[in-house]
């Protein structure tokens, strides 16, 4: 019976070896911590009116949902949240789920019927991964944000129901997917767009509508948006957005949403107050790109290799998964915390820092933070390749 367990033991040694060893590390409440690695980027986790309304809604509906959505677990909380997404991001309906993990599965096999083909980018989130391949379905994956290939892998399935599968901004380089080009391809070939907006969402776009609304996409009938609630809303939860229709499909099929216990309304309250917040933000997100210009600058002048980011995800290469490791470590003992990306997490197989720029941590903190950044890079650090080329922009304001 502990032979298994054996294994796992032996299993471990070897990620320790090659340095993929994971830890957690609790933060407590008055954590002092300059943080570049969550995803608050609006710093609305802890604004006094989105804790006033999770408040409330905790007083008046208690800790949890106590069902799930078709049982006891929908309230008003979550219709009223629900309404203004679909306001927000310009489509006919929105569903919230508890996480955007499972809003991601339940899109994804909700979008298959028989002979589907997915075409799935190379550097998707994990969520999408596994929601292709929980779906059944074929797929094919595509080189990173290559139109061309998108379009090559349409065109050899012709009559078969297609999805083309993305990231507005990818989540490890902060990169842009040319999202009106895939929607031009998609819709020559009749296939329909799944955008996952989560790291654009708030960020981006008119109002902070996201990427999809940016690049003029907002209702269109062939495109399904999801997203997380838990970046720069500061909450938690997931959202599909798109087509009345389809929404009603997933309330009636979807398994992520039937079975799933519903997100706490104090938290769907919580978001709510975060999305009005966000709507009005312009002059947050003018802060976050200014911030995002001036860590590009800072790290690049330290001959550190940095992404061109597109909204406010910002990585800097790393020799390896011990360099990036010991690096992350000695900029926590310093005070910094900042996300430490290596294989499997890397889509290329290239270990990083990941910064997550947020407009909730003060301007001399984020400076310093910058400086304790540089001062803690190996040496070799400043020799890596630059991670990728610019690409086309998206404006953090409208």
């Amino acid at each position: 019976m502990a032979d298994w367990l054996a294994a796992l033991d032996r299993r471990a040694q070897l990620r320790a070896k090659a340095g993929l060893t994971r830890r957690l590390h609790p933060r407590p409440a008055d954590d002092r911590m300059t943080d570049l690695a969550g995803n608050d980027y609006l710093g609305l986790a802890t604004h006094p009116e989105v804790t006033a309304a999770a408040t409330a809604a905790l007083s008046a509906y208690g800790l949890g949902a106590t069902g799930s959505r078709l049982v006891r677990g929908s309230t008003d909380a979550h219709e009223a949240l629900e309404n203004e997404l679909a306001q927000w991001l310009g489509t006919d309906r929105a569903l919230v789920f508890s996480s955007g993990y499972l809003a991601n599965l339940g899109a994804l096999r909700a979008l298959v019927q028989p002979r589907t083909l997915l075409v799935s980018d190379a550097h998707n989130h994990a969520s999408l991964i596994d929601g292709c391949r929980i779906s059944g379905a074929e797929t094919v994956v595509s080189a990173h944000a290559d139109v061309t290939a998108v379009a090559a892998a349409l065109a050899v399935a012709p009559g078969r129901p297609a999805v083309v599968v993305t990231e507005s901004v990818f989540s490890v380089d902060g990169d842009l997917a040319p999202l009106a080009d895939l929607h031009a391809v998609a819709r020559r070939y009749g296939a329909l767009l799944l955008v996952d907006d989560a790291h654009a969402l708030g960020v981006t776009g008119p109002s902070g509508a996201g990427a999809v609304a940016a690049a003029g996409l907002a209702g269109e009938p062939d495109v399904v948006v999801t997203a997380t609630l838990s970046k720069a809303l500061g909450g938690a939860g997931g959202v599909v957005a798109g087509p009345a229709e389809f929404v009603r499909h997933l309330v009636e099929t979807s398994r992520t949403f039937i079975f799933d216990t519903a997100l706490p309304p104090a938290v769907a309250a919580g978001v709510h107050a975060a999305l009005r917040l966000a709507r009005a933000g312009d002059d947050l997100r003018a802060e976050l790109a200014d911030r995002v210009a001036l860590a590009v600058g800072r790290l690049g002048a330290a001959g550190l290799a940095v992404s061109a980011p597109d909204a406010a995800v910002i990585s800097v290469a790393a020799p390896g998964p011990e360099a990036a490791t010991a690096w992350a470590a000695d900029c926590r003992d310093r005070g910094v915390a900042v996300g430490c990306f290596r294989p499997p997490s890397t889509p290329d197989s290239r270990s990083r820092l990941r910064l997550t720029v947020s407009a909730g941590v003060s301007r001399s903190d984020f400076e310093r933070a910058l400086d304790v950044i540089v001062e803690c890079g190996p040496v070799s650090a400043r020799s890596e390749p630059v991670l990728r080329a610019p690409q086309s922009r998206t404006e953090a304001t409208p």
